[in-house]
């Protein structure tokens, strides 16, 4: 990961609620929050929360005397979350590192996370943070994309900016969100943090849009991708939205268009 791959800021965090959140992340989104409810947590942290859609299906799902910390790295993307939801006194905004987290020992029932970890520059500090904050046989809940293959659109947005970009095509999609599905490394590096009991299911579900242009801007500028092309060419964001709109449009028709998404859902136990 390139210390760029981290920066969700400018229009990004807007662009990335109002086309990725819908296209990839409400159905895992839901999935997280039901898995975390299951667990009747009292305490609950979510870190790398994004722009808040897991904190908005989770947060109904608690009980009143719940108390649920959300944080992010990036202040951003907090705010943009915090925005999006209703006022409620069992919930506090943080910003934080997932690597040092601002909190003592054994404080959380539950601590959960939605396709942040890919983003972690070190994934064991991440995780042996999340195991001190948790309570003894407290529950690490998160996801991770599979790999770019299995998530098409993803996939054909970048074999688009391959072939516009051929001396240096974007790989931010692959690199990134996508480089972390090898679920026998995961498997390891929660066991090393000292987490058991560690479960990992692969769950697909599909994604939806109404034109093969959304998914095209919603990857081309609604995630860092938009700085890897705007660092190629400051006047091509356009074109290249254009270019990979046309390549989904190639492959799905000019109208409602629908393809695989795919991830890895992981539970450990503190």
């Amino acid at each position: 990961m390139l210390e760029t791959d981290k920066l969700f800021a400018g229009s990004i965090p807007e662009n990335y609620d109002r086309y990725m959140v819908p296209l990839i992340f409400e159905p895992f989104a839901a999935d997280l929050a039901r898995r975390a409810a299951s667990f009747s947590p009292k305490a609950v942290l979510e870190v790398a929360a994004g722009t808040g859609v897991v904190t908005r299906a989770l947060a109904p799902k608690l009980s009143a005397d719940a108390t649920y910390v959300v944080t992010d790295l990036n202040q951003p993307m907090l705010d943009y979350a915090a925005s999006r939801q209703a006022r409620d006194s069992r919930m506090q905004w943080r910003q934080a590192d997932a690597m040092a987290l601002p909190f003592e020992d054994a404080a959380f029932d539950l601590v959960c996370c939605q396709f942040g970890a890919m983003f972690f520059p070190s994934r064991p500090s991440a995780y042996r943070e999340a195991r001190r904050v948790l309570k003894p046989g407290g529950h690490f809940l998160f996801n991770v994309w599979d790999r770019i293959e299995e998530n098409v659109f993803a996939d054909d947005v970048t074999n688009a900016l391959a072939r516009m970009f051929p001396n240096d095509p974007p790989r931010f999609l692959a690199r990134t969100p996508h480089g972390y599905h090898d679920t026998a490394l995961i498997r390891g590096e929660l066991e090393e943090a000292g987490f058991s009991g560690v479960a990992i299911e692969t769950r697909a579900e599909e994604s939806r849009a109404p034109s093969p242009r959304l998914p095209a801007v919603a990857y081309c500028q609604g995630t860092v991708l938009r700085t890897e092309i705007e660092a190629r060419d400051p006047g091509e964001l356009d074109a290249a939205t254009d270019y990979a709109a046309s390549a989904i449009a190639a492959r799905y028709g000019g109208g409602a268009v629908a393809a695989k998404i795919q991830a890895h859902v992981i539970v450990a136990v503190a």
